[in-house]
């Protein structure tokens, strides 16, 4: 469904009017204004204000509007039954090839650069991103930790300087 189309928009539309065309079509497909009318033109009425409604909360947003745009623009300009992702489509109308091989690569109109700003930017990296460092940082707290209390309790000696004290000693024991 293509947002812009159901409220009646170009796709540079300011907010104002967004929220105008959206008012023009509540009025007039608002379910409580049909409740009196047959099912089917009732039935019409209320999906009618659904889509509208739902293509007015994306639009209004601008995170989710931006988002609308980069997905829409992806799936419009690619060619052919199907986007299959990828670059990828299948088109048998445009198949210029003897050999019958109705599958071609396809340039998407989203650049590789869009595709890692929209992974960038999404929450799932960000997570990903705060766990790491979380997980980085108890490390290196650890560490820290391991390292001071093996000073408070062997001052003097380095662990390499234990390790070796304690094969010594094992050594000598063998020997005996």
């Amino acid at each position: 469904m293509d947002y812009y189309k159901t409220l009646g928009l170009n796709r540079n539309a300011t907010k104002d009017e967004i929220k105008q065309a959206f008012r023009n079509i509540a009025k007039k497909f608002h379910p409580d204004k049909h409740s009196t009318s047959p099912k089917s033109i009732k039935d019409d009425a209320t999906v009618r204000f659904k889509q509208a409604s739902e293509a007015y909360e994306v639009l209004v947003d601008d995170h989710k509007r931006a988002d609308y745009n980069l997905r829409s623009n992806a799936t419009n300009r690619s060619s052919g039954y199907g986007n299959y992702g990828y670059g990828y489509t299948y088109d048998n109308r445009n198949n210029n090839s003897s050999n019958g091989d109705y599958y071609s690569k396809r340039s998407s109109s989203v650049s590789r650069a869009q595709i890692v700003m929209g992974y960038i930017n999404s929450r799932a990296f960000l997570l990903h991103v705060a766990f790491a460092g979380a997980i980085l940082s108890g490390l290196a707290v650890v560490e820290i930790g391991r390292d001071k209390i093996w000073k408070m309790q062997n001052s003097g000696k380095s662990f390499e300087e234990a390790m070796e004290s304690i094969q010594k000693t094992n050594a000598v024991k063998e020997k005996e």
